[in-house]
């Protein structure tokens, strides 16, 4: 990779991959380092958050996953019809997740980049580990890395719209977070 960061234009930024990734460990720094400004950020485990906060039981219904996600789609929305970049930080590991956020994008003209996650299993697994959530088992984590890889290359994510599809490295490369955000540059409007 060049010394120069990446440029990522003005538009929707979908970040793709399994859970322990560094997803938010890397938009974080993001937001940390002056990239980003943290409402461009838009975390489906934010908004689940705010929304349920003392319900845990009906926080992973089918009902909540759809007030969730519509809220997200709102957030979306408003941040690109004003012309400003949104960061759409869920899994999005599926062709049908990434094809609800294009069809958005779609209807602003705005572009779409990728940023993909492609951690390994013991690096995704150790990070799984460490984290504070009890909500994401071990298996959950395999499955979604397993439909990441038959789901999410390069090629299909350009093919379903991305403009621009760039991997972020992380501690299976000996990246930190913070490293890794040093990478992009984020265009603003």
């Amino acid at each position: 990779m060049s010394s120069e960061p990446m440029a990522i234009p003005a538009g929707l930024v979908v970040l793709v991959g399994p859970p322990a990734s560094g997803k938010t460990s890397f938009v974080r720094e993001l937001v940390a380092q002056g990239r980003l400004d943290p409402e461009t950020v838009v975390s489906s485990d934010e908004i689940r958050a705010e929304f349920f906060a003392d319900e845990t039981a009906d926080a992973g219904s089918d009902a909540a996953d759809a007030r969730i996600f519509d809220e997200r789609d709102r957030r979306i929305i408003d941040r690109l019809a004003a012309g400003r970049i949104a960061v759409a930080e869920s899994t999005n590991v599926t062709q049908q997740a990434r094809a609800r956020l294009v069809a958005i994008a779609e209807r602003f003209g705005a572009p779409v980049t990728v940023l993909r996650f492609p951690q390994g299993e013991v690096d995704l697994l150790g990070q799984n580990e460490e984290r504070s959530r009890d909500d994401v088992t071990a298996a959950d984590v395999r499955a979604y890395a397993a439909v990441m890889g038959r789901e999410a290359n390069t090629a299909r994510l350009r093919a379903e719209g991305a403009a621009l599809v760039y991997d972020v490295p992380g501690r299976g490369q000996g990246v930190t977070p913070a490293q890794a955000a040093r990478r992009f540059t984020f265009g603003r409007v």
